[in-house]
C-alpha cells in the first residue's frame, strides 16, 4: 500500500502536463479561517520552513504539495537528479531547476503568486504546483486553500469572502478528496467557518478530520480536552490537536525538531491521556494512513473512469481525422462519402437515420403520395363550372345554327379549362422535391460526413457545386412537367378505354328524365315555350333595337329547362369522366418524371460532377486547408488521450495483490 501515493502523485503529474485535470485525484485539502495556523500544521509535517510569512492573507493560490520520502544521500546507490543535498523541491512551472535552499522555495512561491495575483494581497484560482523530496517526510499529497476571510484589503475585490469560499468549495466537493479542517483551539468550535463548509460537501463527515491548532494559547484554566475527545462536535475520521509555533520562536528561527519536541512536552504536561494521539508527527502518520486507505477505495472508479475517457477521447481523435499528407486521394475519399452518404440518405440506407422528423427518399415519397397526391384529390372536377358557363360554351359552339345535339367542342373547350387546373399543384410538388434535395446536403453535412466539417473551403464548395447541379435540372424538370399537362391538353381522346361514350351518358341522362307527356309532345311544348320566351340572356334582341351581342350582360341565374338540364348534366359527367382520367395520369407522371429528370440523375452525376469541378490541381491545396481550430484540438486530443494512456498503464501496475 505504500505505493500508493506515489502512484496517485505520477498521475498528477501526467494529467498536468497537459494542463488539464479531468479525473478527480484522491488528495488531502486544507481549509481553515485566516491565520489558523494552516502553514505552521503544513511545514510541520515536511519539517522545513519554506511557505511565506506575514499578516492578513498569506496563501493566494492554492498550493499543491507533494511530498515524496526519498533514502538518506548515504543510503542512495546514485544521486536523485544529480542532487546531494538531503532535502530539495521543484516546482513544475520551473522546468529542470531544483531548489536546495527552502528560503528559495518561500521566495518563488512569492514571486509566482505575485505574477498570477499582484502584490497587494488580489487571490487567483490557478494553482501552484510544489514538490519536496524529504527522508524525513511520509508519502502526502496535499493542497493548501487561502484562508477564509471576511473583510477584503489591497485591491481585492468586494466579493472576496464569496471568491475565497467558491475556490475551496471546487477543492472540497471532489468526492475523492479528503479534508482537512483547521481550526485554532482559542476559538469557539461551532462557529467555525472550516467545518461549516466541510459539513457542506461533507455532511455524514466521511472524508473530514479535523487539526485543532494553537493548543497552547487557550487561555489559563481551560483546555481542549472535551474537544479533542468528540465530545462537543464529533468528527468521524477523527480530531488531532497540535501546537504551532509562536511568532517568537518563528523570528529567532526556532527549528522545526526543537518545536516538535516542546509540542511532545507541552501534551505530556496538559493531555497525558492523548499524548499518543496528538501532535504534528502522529498527524502526519495519521493522514498518509487515511490517504493511503482512501485511495485504495477510489482506485476501481478511478480505473474505470479513465477508461470511459479513453474510449471517449479517442471517438473524438477519430472525429477529427489524419492530418492531410495525400491531398488528391483525401479530396477524392471526401467527396465519394459525401456522394454515397447524399445517394443513401434519399435510398433510406444511410447510416444517420432521423427520429424526428421524414427527411430524404422518406420525405420525398411523402411528397409524391401524400402532399401532392391529395391536392390532385381536393380539386374538384367541375370546380369553377357554373351551369351557365357551359350552357354558354354550348351555344359559342354551335355558331348561328340551333344545335341538334351536344357539340363535341363544348366539351374540349371545358375539359381543357378544368385540365389546366392540374399544373398548379404539378409544378409545386418539383419545387418541394427541389427544397427536399436541397436539405438533404446540410443533412449529409452535419450527421453523416464529420470529416468534411475540417475543411471549411472544401465543405462551402461541395455544396456549391451540388446547390448548382440541382439548380440546373429544376428548369428541366418544371419544363417536362409542363409538357404532361401540356400533352393531355394537346388532344382530348374521346376513345379512350375507361371514358363513357357520349351516346351512353345522353342516354342515361334522357332516362332519368322521367315525365307524363310522350318525347314528341315535350319537345314542341319546349319548341313552343322558347319561341314565346322574352328576348332576354341567350335570346335575340328585341325589334327595333340596336343591341351589340358581346355587351349583352349574362344572366346571373335562371331557371333552365328541361333540354338545358339534360344538356348541362350531359357535359359535367362527360368533364368529370375525363378528367378522373387525366388526374390519375397526371398523379402518376408526375412523381415518375420528377424521380428521373431530377432525383436519379443528381444522384447518378452527383460524384462525376463533384470530381470534375473539384478534383482540380490548383484547388486542391487551397480546398484542403483545415479550419483554425481543428489542428489545435487534435493535438489537445492526441495529448490527453497520451496522459490518459499512461495513467492507465500506472493504475495497471498496481497488483490487486498491493491493496490489502
Amino acid at each position: 500500500m505504500e505505493t500508493l501515493i506515489p502512484t496517485i502523485n505520477r498521475l498528477q503529474e501526467v494529467f498536468l502536463t497537459v494542463g488539464a485535470e479531468i479525473v478527480q485525484l484522491p488528495q488531502i485539502v486544507v481549509v481553515g479561517s485566516q491565520s489558523s495556523g494552516k502553514s505552521s500544521v503544513l511545514e510541520s509535517l515536511v519539517g522545513r520552513d519554506f511557505l511565506p510569512r506575514g499578516s492578513g492573507i498569506v496563501t493566494r493560490r492554492p498550493l499543491v504539495l507533494q511530498l515524496v520520502n526519498v533514502a538518506p544521500p548515504q543510503e542512495r546507490l546514485k544521486t536523485e537528479n544529480g542532487v546531494k543535498a538531503e532535502e530539495w523541491g521543484t516546482f513544475l512551472h520551473c522546468k529542470n531547476q531544483i531548489f536546495a535552499d527552502f528560503q528559495e522555495i518561500r521566495q518563488e512561491i512569492e514571486a509566482e503568486t505575485e505574477r498570477s495575483s499582484g502584490d497587494n494581497k488580489g487571490i487567483s484560482p490557478e494553482p501552484i504546483y510544489l514538490k519536496i523530496f524529504s527522508p524525513k517526510v511520509l508519502n502526502l499529497t496535499l493542497v493548501d486553500l487561502p484562508g477564509i476571510t471576511k473583510v477584503p484589503v489591497g485591491d481585492q475585490p468586494e466579493d472576496i469572502e464569496a471568491q475565497v469560499q467558491e475556490m475551496i468549495l471546487s477543492f472540497i466537493s471532489n468526492p475523492n478528496s479528503l479534508i482537512l479542517a483547521v481550526s485554532p483551539a482559542n476559538s469557539d468550535l461551532a462557529t467555525s467557518d472550516a467545518l461549516k463548509l466541510a459539513r457542506e460537501v461533507d455532511p455524514d463527515g466521511r472524508r473530514t478530520l479535523l487539526v485543532i491548532s494553537k493548543l497552547d494559547l487557550m487561555d489559563a484554566g481551560t483546555d481542549a480536552l472535551e474537544v479533542l475527545l468528540g465530545r462537543v462536535i464529533p468528527v468521524r475520521l477523527g480530531i488531532i490537536g497540535v501546537v504551532n509555533r509562536s511568532q517568537h520562536d518563528i523570528n529567532t528561527q526556532k527549528s522545526l525538531e526543537d518545536s516538535m519536541r516542546d509540542e511532545q512536552a507541552f501534551l505530556q504536561r496538559h493531555y497525558p491521556s492523548l499524548v499518543s494521539r496528538a501532535g504534528s508527527r502522529y498527524l502526519a502518520k495519521t493522514l498518509s494512513r487515511l490517504l493511503m486507505h482512501h485511495i485504495r477505495d477510489c482506485l476501481p472508479d478511478l480505473k474505470t473512469r479513465v477508461t470511459v475517457l479513453s474510449s471517449q477521447y479517442q471517438a473524438r481523435l477519430n472525429s477529427y481525422g489524419q492530418p492531410v499528407e495525400d491531398h488528391s486521394a483525401t479530396l477524392l475519399q471526401i467527396v465519394t462519402k459525401f456522394a454515397s452518404d447524399y445517394c443513401n440518405t434519399i435510398e433510406g440506407t444511410a447510416r444517420h437515420i432521423q427520429t424526428s422528423e421524414l427527411c430524404g427518399g422518406a420525405r420525398i415519397c411523402y411528397i409524391f403520395h401524400e402532399t401532392f397526391g391529395r391536392t390532385l384529390q381536393s380539386i374538384d372536377p367541375l370546380g369553377g363550372l357554373t351551369d351557365l358557363d357551359i350552357l354558354t360554351a354550348i351555344r359559342n359552339a354551335t355558331g348561328p345554327r340551333p344545335a341538334l345535339f351536344v357539340p363535341e367542342v363544348s366539351f374540349e373547350l371545358l375539359v381543357k379549362r378544368q385540365i389546366k387546373r392540374l399544373e398548379e399543384p404539378s409544378m409545386r410538388c418539383v419545387e418541394l422535391v427541389h427544397e427536399e434535395l436541397q436539405r438533404i446536403i446540410q443533412h449529409c453535412s452535419s450527421f453523416s460526413t464529420q470529416e468534411l466539417l475540417r475543411f471549411p473551403k472544401l465543405h462551402d464548395s461541395i455544396v456549391e457545386v451540388v446547390t448548382g447541379l440541382l439548380r440546373k435540372r429544376l428548369p428541366i424538370t418544371n419544363e417536362m412537367v409542363h409538357n404532361l399537362v401540356a400533352i393531355e391538353l394537346a388532344y382530348i381522346n374521346t376513345k379512350h378505354p375507361d371514358f363513357t361514350d357520349a351516346a351512353q351518358v345522353s342516354a342515361s341522362v334522357n332516362s332519368q328524365q322521367a315525365e307524363a307527356l310522350d318525347g314528341g309532345k315535350r319537345w314542341k311544348n319546349e319548341k313552343v315555350a322558347e319561341e314565346k320566351a322574352p328576348a332576354t340572356g341567350f335570346g335575340s334582341p328585341s325589334k327595333g333595337q340596336a343591341i351589340n351581342l358581346l355587351d349583352t350582360a349574362v344572366p346571373v341565374s335562371r331557371k333552365l329547362s328541361a333540354r338545358e338540364q339534360r344538356d348541362c348534366e350531359v357535359i359535367q359527367r362527360l368533364i368529370k369522366c375525363y378528367f378522373l382520367i387525366v388526374r390519375k395520369s397526371i398523379q402518376d407522371s408526375v412523381p415518375k418524371t420528377v424521380m428521373h429528370f431530377l432525383v436519379n440523375y443528381v444522384k447518378e452525376h452527383l460524384q462525376s460532377e463533384l470530381v470534375g469541378q473539384l478534383y482540380k490541381q490548383p484547388l486542391l491545396q487551397e480546398l484542403l486547408i483545415e479550419s483554425q481550430d481543428t489542428a489545435q484540438q487534435r493535438t489537445e486530443v492526441a495529448q490527453m488521450l497520451e496522459a490518459l494512456k499512461k495513467a492507465n498503464n500506472i493504475i495497471s501496475e498496481i497488483r490487486e495483490t498491493h491493496l490489502w
